[in-house]
């Protein structure tokens, strides 16, 4: 599949509603659009699901997690239709085993590396089992499946608490406008992967926890079941331009780079 076509494909699904629908509501053509619809929008899940698959194999976005999670849904709801199972909207919170098998996943792509002990590097120091302070974080967003991109250019960074279900998460700082002041970062979700890219120049601090997953620092790594990591450069207390970070997953991998 070609990069777009996904996007064509539901183009010119919603098209041809609206078509039929002013069809219908000038007299020229009678549809069913209750039943239509039925039949629509678990395809139009799985169209989602499969151009999010696509863009993550191809590394441009995506999310396997959301993507996946998309088609089965919109693929029960289908069979649900022509009458091979029974399967209804509000059955989705049947699907939550899915999380264990996310979970089984993110233990295959597991490096083994655990870090027990507090250590100090040129970066700034790393800290495992330890709680911060709460912070006063802005505006939530909450999202049930789905991803949080903040990737364009001179984006405004703001407090954010993005919450999810199930959804990975990007942030990308290096293309941001940083005020200079100290803003908090609140992510909290079931089950996702985490990339944060940060400039070398500002600081930052991050408390960050997983019940199974792993969690990456500037290239410092720990993963299991229940980990966490405390880290701050070393003139975070001091700098007036930082980022405060606060990160937890129940299943999943959070990374933060510079660049």
């Amino acid at each position: 599949m070609r990069k777009g076509l996904a996007n064509y494909i539901i183009a010119l699904i919603l098209i041809g509603i609206g078509v039929m629908l002013v069809l219908e509501n000038i007299g020229i053509a009678t549809f069913n659009m209750k039943s239509a619809w039925l039949y629509l929008y678990p395809v139009l899940f799985i169209v989602i699901g499969l151009k999010m698959l696509i863009e993550r194999m191809r590394f441009r976005g995506g999310s396997w997690m959301g993507g996946s999670f998309l088609i089965i849904f919109g693929t029960l709801l289908l069979l649900d239709r022509f009458n091979v199972i029974a399967f209804t909207f509000g059955d989705v919170f049947k699907l939550w085993p899915l999380l264990i098998v996310y979970v089984g996943f993110f233990f295959v792509r597991g490096n083994g590396l655990i870090i027990k002990y507090k250590q100090n590097d040129h970066h700034g120091k790393y800290y495992q089992n330890t709680t911060m302070h709460d912070e006063n974080y802005g505006k939530g967003s909450f999202s049930m499946v789905g991803n949080f991109e903040y990737n364009q250019p001179n984006w405004k960074v703001e407090p954010m608490n993005l919450r999810s279900m199930a959804g990975d998460f990007y942030l990308d700082f290096s293309k941001a406008f940083i005020p200079e002041k100290k803003t908090p970062i609140r992510i909290n979700s079931l089950a996702g992967d985490v990339h944060i890219l940060v400039p070398e120049n500002v600081a930052f601090r991050v408390e960050a926890y997983v019940k199974a997953g792993d969690i990456e620092v500037l290239g410092q790594t720990v993963d299991g079941i229940g980990r966490s990591m405390f880290f701050e450069t070393k003139d975070f207390e001091t700098a007036e331009q930082k980022l405060d970070f606060f990160i937890k997953l129940k299943a999943g991998s959070i990374r933060i780079d510079q660049v």
